[in-house]
């Protein structure tokens, strides 16, 4: 958040435009694109391409001609054609990157039919549409009290209303069929507007919410995850994850998308390892496959007689007691293949000079212990009393002179 909206109150907590990312600067957009094209100029003769990105509320983006050729930049508001009236979005994307955009969301950059971009936004259009977008939260709970009100097994989870506030777009998740005609009945008589009921899947809604997932970090897809592919348990198996629906589930109550990530570099890993349903047969017996590990390309065996004794051994070794089982000379064991890896033992030094950890632990003051023949209340306060005082000092008392003025 680089804008000065979004700073903080004197008592520290957040402030917030409330634009919900659909700021004015641009600073807190979501799904924004990355323009490497801006810096390179177009050859001579060729025409920029015409059509812009559009982003509304949260990650919902549209394509928009530019027939009247306006000099657009990124982060204008602009005033584009819908049905019925216009609707209020911010520009995210100019010139041929939008050409490359529209291809990968398999839509035609030059078909005729495109809508188009009727004209920058004026004042008087940026203030309807920030009045439209303070009733959305409001409006939301009201909608919900309705729909339980009439029994109706869905989940309201926006509301997006229209740039010139015409019209209001209900996005709702429901597992099964829902019969919602006298609910539209209600919202337009509520709400004194048009109404749009959209349904959404669940993924789709965790990205238009947003939030931030179990790793610290805002969901990947409300932030730049376009493209929702299918996760199956089978990318956890694969990963040697724990299969806890609670830990590999995301806020949308699916499979986490970031099980596919790496899920390709396992699967390569995993060519070079025999399967793990293959059991090795030696003279001394055969051997289940009980674990491995695929960073140290290790595998551990146990003897079918033997199942608390597990033997560590490499592919290379594996894929050797295979190829002697299929040429019909089995091993004679499998501890023949272990690696007598030596213990090194590791002796830590302060050879950085740093100081003990209980430096700043204030020492606790030990009281002195008395002499046992020393009594509270005694007048022999001092170690010796006056007979027993030592030898040198009664030998300075009587060679000491005494004054003149004393009676002798």
């Amino acid at each position: 958040m680089g804008c000065s909206s979004c700073a903080s109150k004197s008592d520290g907590s957040p402030k917030g435009c409330k634009n919900n990312g659909s700021c004015g600067t641009d600073s807190c957009n979501k799904l924004t694109v990355f323009d490497w094209l801006s810096d390179v100029e177009l050859p001579v003769g060729t025409e920029r391409f015409d059509a812009v990105e559009v982003r509304f509320k949260n990650g919902r983006k549209a394509f928009f001609r530019n027939i009247d050729k306006l000099t657009l930049s990124i982060g204008d508001i602009v005033a584009t054609e819908t049905s019925p009236g216009h609707d209020i979005g911010i520009v995210t994307l100019t010139g041929e990157l939008v050409k490359v955009q529209m291809r990968k969301k398999k839509e035609d950059p030059y078909k005729p039919d495109l809508a188009k971009v009727y004209r920058k936004a004026s004042q008087r259009d940026i203030d309807i549409w920030q009045k439209a977008r303070e009733r959305e939260e409001p409006i939301k709970v009201r909608a919900r009290e309705i729909a339980i009100r009439l029994n109706l097994r869905m989940k309201i989870s926006d509301v997006e209303f229209q740039g010139d506030a015409s019209k209001a777009i209900f996005y709702y998740t429901a597992e099964d069929r829902v019969d919602f005609r006298q609910l539209i009945k209600e919202f337009a008589y509520e709400f004194k507007t048009r109404v749009e009921m959209k349904q959404i899947g669940f993924r789709q809604e965790a990205a238009r919410l947003g939030g931030i997932g179990s790793c610290g970090r805002e969901l990947c897809c409300s932030t730049w995850l376009t493209d929702f592919r299918t996760v199956k348990t089978a990318a956890a198996r694969y990963q040697q994850l724990s299969l806890n629906p609670l830990k590999l589930a995301g806020q949308c109550g699916k499979l986490k998308c970031c099980l596919n990530y790496e899920l390709d570099s396992y699967l390569d890993a995993l060519k070079e390892f025999p399967r793990q349903d293959k059991k090795l047969v030696t003279q001394k017996g055969e051997a289940v496959c009980q674990k491995i590990d695929i960073f140290k390309s290790k595998l551990w065996y146990a003897y079918e007689s033997e199942y608390n004794n597990w033997i560590e051994l490499d592919t290379e070794a594996v894929q050797k007691i295979i190829k002697a089982e299929k040429e019909s000379k089995p091993v004679a064991s499998l501890e023949e293949f272990v690696e007598d890896t030596p213990i090194v033992s590791t002796s830590f030094e302060n050879s950085v000079g740093q100081d003990s950890l209980t430096r700043f632990d204030k020492p606790k003051n030990k009281r002195k212990k008395r002499p046992s023949n020393q009594k509270s209340g005694n007048s022999k306060s001092s170690k010796y009393t006056k007979n027993q005082q030592p030898k040198k000092k009664q030998q300075k008392r009587q060679n000491k002179p005494k004054p003149k003025n004393e009676k002798q």
